[in-house]
């Protein structure tokens, strides 16, 4: 490894402005490699979200920056100065945990002045630099209480003042909002990205709730078994996904067997229940296959239902409607050739399908043009 007398570049080979990187990190447990030989660029001022479900190793991510664990193998870089065996009191790091761990027998303004009272910061700055801090936070007047009198979102306020008083580097966001009641948790999404933005902190998120990553984040890393599966900006993902994994762990998504059926002028086409669909090569995802089978990956609030008619594609008996309030969730079992009954759930905005297609009605589905995202089926699992 090298010497922290040699710091890397601040700056991306692209131009980007690069705050924290990650150069093939290697993270072991005993005989079990939770971490394999991991690369990150996080560049200065981002929000960048690490989702995954547990124990994919974002944690273990998120603990590696701050200096809480040590790395196998690799280096970690912040703001282009090699921290990889610096001690997490000098990497200049800002965290907001789980659970808060905010100090019971000390008031507000003692919670949080204490990162800045370790540092040796002299009291008349600490009482400004405080003050400053809770104004931003919206803690105004509660300086003298102690956190048992402080409802979820004051205490979590607390915690995130604490991070940001010692004006960080880096920001870590350790799944901050699972001890929130669901309309607390909007709320304090909504206000920690306005304060992120004011501050221009780079900021590293991690969650397993993909809804929050989708809100909140300038890119997403979806993580699985210690690897990033795809790193890319929040719309991207849900869009065009690259990985099967991704394309099923973002979000609901139906996924459809077809067979392959030659391609004419950039365009797949493929067997799809009793028809044929014509798809654009490039949602293909790593553009090889076999000439067999294929999996198609279809957003539910892309497929709509229609009158059955001798044009379409797929056709199937409503089963279900689910009402979610601004949409209904209506789901149709498919006969698929070959693969036989399979389950698909349609997104309706509005009540109009539960009215117009009743359960057990007979109705046709009608496919995007784009939009989809085609695999190999080994794939799915890899």
């Amino acid at each position: 490894m090298r010497s922290s007398d040699s710091p890397m570049s601040a700056e991306d080979p692209h131009g980007a402005d690069i705050a924290v990187s990650l150069e093939g990190v290697v993270k072991k447990y005993r005989d079990q490699t939770v971490l394999h030989a991991l690369t990150l660029k996080i560049a200065r001022g981002e929000f960048l979200t690490l989702l995954g479900p547990s124990g994919c190793g974002k944690t273990t991510l998120l603990n590696l920056i701050a200096g809480f664990a040590e790395a196998d193998n690799g280096e970690i870089f912040i703001d282009g100065q090699l921290v990889t065996n610096l001690p997490a009191h000098q990497r200049h790091i800002g965290i907001v945990f789980q659970n808060y761990a905010l100090f019971p027998h000390m008031n507000v303004e003692r919670n949080i002045g204490y990162g800045l009272k370790m540092r040796g910061v002299p009291a008349q700055e600490i009482a400004e630099r405080v003050a400053d801090v809770m104004r931003l936070v919206k803690l105004d007047g509660l300086g003298q209480r102690k956190p048992k009198e402080l409802s979820g979102g004051q205490q979590q306020r607390v915690a995130l003042a604490r991070a940001l008083v010692i004006r960080p580097k880096v920001l870590l966001l350790d799944e901050p909002f699972s001890a929130l009641d669901k309309s607390l948790r909007g709320a304090m999404q909504v206000e920690i990205r306005d304060i992120q933005r004011q501050l221009g902190v780079t900021t590293v998120f991690v969650t397993h709730d993909q809804g929050e990553a989708l809100s909140m984040s300038d890119r997403i890393a979806v993580m699985s078994a210690g690897r990033i599966r795809q790193i890319a900006t929040p719309d991207a993902l849900y869009r065009s996904p690259q990985d099967p994994f991704v394309a099923s762990f973002l979000g609901d998504v139906n996924i459809l067997p077809a067979q392959y059926h030659g391609e004419q002028g950039g365009m797949i086409q493929l067997r799809l229940g009793s028809g044929l669909i014509s798809v654009n090569r490039t949602r293909l995802v790593g553009q090889q296959h076999d000439g067999g089978r294929l999996d198609v990956y279809i957003r539910p609030e892309q497929i709509q239902l229609e009158p059955l008619h001798a044009q379409s594609v797929l056709s199937g008996t409503v089963v279900n409607h689910v009402f979610q309030g601004d949409h209904i969730n209506t789901y149709v079992d498919v006969d698929i050739p070959v693969e036989g009954r399979q389950r698909v759930m349609v997104r309706s905005p509005g009540l109009q399908a539960m009215q117009q297609w009743p359960v057990s009605a007979v109705v046709g589905l009608a496919l995007p043009d784009d939009g989809i995202s085609i695999f190999q089926p080994e794939a799915r699992h890899a």
